[in-house]
This record gives C-alpha cells, structure tokens and sequence, in this order.
C-alpha cells in the first residue's frame, strides 16, 4: 500500500518518493539503497534521500534543485507507464464520488488497460474492499500488473484475463464501471453482477456511442441515468502575471453514469 508519512517525518528505504523540480518536471521512484537516479539535471544517489525529512530540498551533482514530497494519487495515476489511454484523475476524482467508492467497497472494472483507474479505485476501496479488474489482452495486464506493483496495491487487485462476452464471475458487487468501446454489448452482463441499485458507469468518446448506449440502458433495466463532461483549466500560480495557462485539459470523455434496477424503470 502507499503509507502515510512515518511519524518522524522522515524519509525511509523503500518509500515511494516525488521529487519535483522548478522546471515542473515530476520523477517518482521508490528508494533503494546504492541505486542512482539520473536525470537532465543530474545524478544523485537514493541514499542522498534517505534520512532526510519530508519537504526537504535535494541537490543533483549539478546543483539543480529538486523538492521531496509524498505522491499525491493524482500523481500516481498520471505517471503510469502507458500503452493505452487513461481515463484522467479529472474524471477519476468525479467518478469515485458520483459511484460511491469508498473502503470497503467491492468493484468491477473493464478493462484494466494501463491500470490507471485501477489504481486509484485501489486505493479507494483499501482496506477491506477489492477491485477486479478483466482485460482480454495479456500483454495490457501484464502491464498493469506491473504498474500495481510499483505503487504497492497489488493485494487489492484480482487481475482476470477474459473477454468479458462471458460474464463476470463475481455477484452482488457495490459498483461497475466500463472502459470498451462498445458498452451497451455488455448491459445483461453487468446487470448480473450488480447488486440492487448498484452503480454503473464509463467513460465514451464520442456523441455517437453515447446516443448507442442511451438506447440500451432503459431495456436493460437501468435508471437514473446522468451523462457529463469534466473541463479543467489551470492557471499560472505568480502573482505578478495570474491568467489561465496557455493549454488545458479540456474534453477527454463523457461519463456516463446509472443505477441498476429490478423491473424496467416507469
């Protein structure tokens, strides 16, 4: 798991650690002692690490500055090795408040893709919830298994290789979200697994798959239905100049989000 800052504030072997630079440049690596890290800015060795406090400011050989902070979640699910797209912690953050993912919480998710999401719902459901997560790709899941491991959520995680065209194992779950491109192939499916006013969700592209879906959802026994699109601009944080910065995220997808019923709604 990513644990809390030690209570003596300082910084341990094998700690997951974000050094962040003036520049904006983010690394985040997990402390072993005699290893070196090397960056446009510099070497510096883990054990130049170790020991300090949490906030502290490291120097590479070059004399470039680098801050030490805790990797937020955020943090965690951007910095993913990717090798598919990611659904972004703008509408992660959204998601896990509209399906009520909390700890405790036992939740589907397809497909696992870079592991991104499944990350952060990991992260949520800890310590007593679990996430499954189904990928029909090998070499993707083993990706994401990966990428588990490195941020320590792993024992939170059933990894499942299946088309999900066969159903999913598990009944009566808390929560469903979808990352295919066809969802509405899928809806009996989920139903299955759901549990009475359970929550379903995902995320789509385009209008075009969205309208497909709208079209399946009511047949199939969902309600409440809600479709939403994030927007998140930042801005330059000096004083002496404060605008909006020249690029932003801006849209990344709809969500889409229902609940399961027992009998067609009226």
């Amino acid at each position: 798991m990513i644990p809390p800052v030690p209570s003596d504030g300082l910084v341990h072997e094998g700690d997951l650690v974000l050094l962040a630079g003036k520049d904006h440049k983010e690394f985040i690596i997990r402390l072993h002692r005699g290893q070196m890290f090397q960056t446009h800015r510099g070497v510096f060795a883990h054990d130049d690490v170790i020991g300090k406090r949490w906030g502290d400011t490291l120097e590479t050989h070059l004399g470039y500055e680098y801050q030490i902070l805790t990797p937020s979640l955020d943090q965690l699910v951007r910095s993913v090795q990717r090798a598919t797209q990611i659904v972004y912690p703008k509408e992660i953050g959204y998601m896990l408040v509209k399906m009520n993912i909390g700890p405790g919480t036992r939740i589907i998710e397809a497909g696992t893709g870079s592991g991104g999401l499944t990350s952060a719902l990991a992260r949520m459901v800890m310590p007593h919830g679990h996430v499954y997560t189904y990928e029909s790709r090998p070499d993707i899941q083993a990706l994401a298994r990966k990428n588990l491991a490195r941020v320590g959520l792993s024992e939170y995680v059933t990894f499942k290789l299946r088309d999900i065209q066969e159903g999913f194992d598990e009944r009566d779950v808390d929560a469903l979200f979808l990352d295919v491109r066809e969802p509405w192939e899928y809806l009996p499916q989920v139903h299955a697994a759901l549990k009475g006013s359970g929550f379903f969700g995902c995320v789509l592209p385009t209008t075009n798959q969205i309208i497909a879906l709208l079209h399946h959802l009511e047949e199939q026994h969902f309600g409440f239905v809600e479709v939403e699109e994030l927007l998140l601009r930042g801005y330059k944080p000096v004083p002496g100049r404060f605008r909006p910065l020249d690029r932003m995220v801006a849209h990344t997808g709809y969500l889409v989000f229902a609940r399961a019923l027992h009998s067609a709604p009226a």
